[in-house]
């Protein structure tokens, strides 16, 4: 019985996504909006509808909470189904720390030498942008060789924080999926291709924290697209306005139901909203990611590079989290990978 209501809720779930997930929601208005200055005006989101949407994704997000906890797999195969062997998932999963890696330190680099802090709206003050940006590409160099990693992972999570006293709370926020990086490579390290693993074996973390690291980093991305929807669309809709001013994005007058401005606004951060919260609290993520994918990648030619580079992260976490299944065997196959395979951690330590 729970079966079929599954795949009922599942069909509506699939039939909602595919008409609302068309609106660029992970485009950030604040990147490009030339000056996107203002206090957030938390008054907008008591209105009807902004309040009918907020409602509506709270209640499909608990919804799809029972549905996830009755059913307690995927609807969508894990790469196992395709005939992956444990063995291969578990090397794959010990390449994951050099994969996001290379995700976050990219953006990172550029946003270090541009002197802005984590995203390009976030401009330095003074001779901050040069200190600041040189522990950013520290970090960033770090990270991608996998040098003394868990200390850049806690260089990055203090240089999040010190954000808070330059740039301001609201930002940092925006971007807490950088503290969820931090915390992957505080609990994980830099896995076995990395300098760490050759050098520097004894400064890895223990098992008991590395099982840990992929749920740091899904809380972070899932935290950070949640808090936009807030900040650039909910309680901040003549961003989202002046954003469509610019870049004329509406396109529901060509597929036959035009939205006002304000409202594809709404309903871009409502989708925003959902995919966040369902990733963060571990929901269907697999389902999500699929789903999220067309919309996170739909304003890459309008955007270019400056959109690509910042999406990196995102991009990183996605792939990881498209072929985590989150159970016992999955977190073994981790741990394995992370410490048994390609660079052993034990010959490594044992090696004279």
């Amino acid at each position: 019985m729970v079966r079929g209501w599954s795949w009922f809720f599942f069909g509506i779930f699939l039939v909602v996504s595919s008409v609302v997930v068309a609106t660029p929601a992970f485009a950030h208005e604040k990147w490009f909006v030339k000056e996107p200055g203002g206090e957030l005006r938390w008054d907008l989101m008591f209105q009807p509808l902004p309040l009918a949407l907020l409602g509506a994704v709270l209640l499909a997000t608990a919804a799809g909470g029972l549905l996830w906890r009755a059913r307690g797999r995927s609807f969508v195969p894990g790469p196992e189904a395709f005939g992956a062997t444990d063995g291969h998932r578990s090397l794959l999963y010990g390449l994951v720390p050099l994969i996001l890696g290379i995700h976050v330190a990219v953006p990172l680099l550029v946003n270090g030498v541009q002197g802005t802090l984590f995203s390009p709206d976030n401009a330095m003050p003074g001779a901050w942008a040069n200190f600041l940006g040189l522990a950013e590409t520290g970090i960033a160099l770090a990270l991608f060789y996998g040098g003394l990693t868990r200390i850049a992972a806690a260089a990055l999570g203090l240089l999040w924080f010190g954000g808070i006293f330059l740039v301001g709370l609201e930002p940092m926020l925006e971007n807490v999926l950088y503290l969820g990086f931090a915390g992957f490579f505080l609990l994980a390290g830099r896995g076995p291709l990395s300098v760490d693993r050759l050098l520097f074996p004894r400064l890895e973390p223990p098992a008991r924290l590395s099982r840990y690291a992929v749920p740091a980093v899904r809380i972070g991305v899932g935290a950070s697209l949640a808090i936009v929807a807030f900040t650039e669309k909910f309680a901040n809709i003549p961003l989202g306005l002046s954003f469509l001013g610019d870049y004329p994005l509406n396109f529901t007058g060509a597929l036959g139901i035009p939205l006002s401005d304000e409202t594809f606004v709404l309903c871009a951060g409502a989708v925003e909203l959902g995919v966040g919260l369902w990733i963060a609290l571990g929901i269907f993520v697999r389902e999500v990611v699929v789903i999220a994918w067309f919309p996170i990648n739909l304003t890459l030619t309008l955007f270019s590079w400056e959109e690509l580079i910042g999406h990196l992260p995102i991009y990183g976490v996605m792939a990881v989290l498209l072929v985590w299944a989150s159970n016992s065997k999955d977190i073994s196959l981790w741990l394995s990978g992370l410490r048994d395979r390609l660079l052993p951690l034990r010959e490594a330590t044992d090696d004279t």
